[in-house]
């Protein structure tokens, strides 16, 4: 299994990292906060890997924070919740505000997260919420992402579209966080309050 890529980042997406490792590009699933830590293309990226081996498919999910891999492994230990959702999870909130929310039986903030509904919630809290004390500490920051705000923008927008969201809802809710905060350059601040308009 691979557990770990040490490469030059060929290509970043919100939610997709090409990196070459000894002349083999590995195409590796992301999530929004790991995105926000990449470094420039061309430089050298480290990324945690979760392998998933199916039936008809081999994929790789990547993590900037070993934390953020323990999480994930253990939103897959709920019923309902696959790598995909996982992912989208873990971009939709901070993996230290998901902890605090799931150890304080927050089900509200959990709802909030796009694929979470309900049940979903009240299955995370109940069989997570006595098993996430090592992930209680507040992870560090990651370094902030350079750019233009019209490139953080675009950025946002796709990592919508590619989450599910129509368009045109997509695109009003990333010019209503841009209205909000003209000054906003990091890409996962205004992601996150794109998906705040949306809700």
């Amino acid at each position: 299994m691979i557990g770990h890529l040490r490469g030059v980042l060929l290509a970043k997406h919100p939610n997709q990292a090409l990196v070459e490792c000894a002349g083999v590009g590995y195409d590796v699933a992301i999530s929004v906060a790991t995105f926000s830590e990449l470094p420039a293309e061309g430089a050298e990226a480290r990324l945690h890997i979760y392998t998933r081996v199916a039936e008809d498919q081999l994929a790789l999910y990547g993590f900037s924070q070993l934390q953020e891999k323990r999480l994930f492994e253990r939103l897959l230990t709920i019923s309902g919740i696959g790598p995909k959702l996982a992912i989208t999870v873990l971009s939709g909130v901070a993996a230290d505000r998901l902890v605090a929310a799931i150890r304080g039986g927050d089900h509200a903030a959990l709802v909030k997260i796009p694929g979470i509904g309900k049940k979903t919630a009240e299955r995370v809290v109940l069989e997570l919420k006595d098993k996430l004390e090592d992930l209680a500490g507040r992870q560090e920051e990651g370094p902030v992402r350079a750019g233009a705000l019209g490139a953080v923008a675009e950025d946002v927008l796709s990592a919508l579209v590619n989450l599910g969201y129509a368009r045109p809802v997509a695109q009003k809710a990333v010019e209503s966080a841009v209205a909000r905060d003209p000054g906003a350059q990091e890409f996962e601040a205004l992601f996150r309050a794109a998906m705040a308009s949306i809700r």
